[in-house]
């Protein structure tokens, strides 16, 4: 009981610790649109650095 007492608070630890910026009015934590969807020729059309990747190949 005690290590699963110790893991919840790490956890909670963990996600207050990364929601400070949002709860101070900064940018919240996002992705960096990037990987395997920003390869020039390819399919995806989520990402939208796609269109200007593709005219510098």
């Amino acid at each position: 009981m005690a290590v699963f007492m110790l893991t919840f608070a790490l956890v909670l630890l963990a996600v207050a610790g990364l929601s400070v910026g949002a709860i101070l009015g900064r940018a919240p934590i996002k992705g960096s649109c990037g990987g395997l969807s920003c390869i020039p020729g390819a399919d995806c059309a989520a990402c939208p650095k796609r269109d200007r990747n593709e005219g510098s190949t």
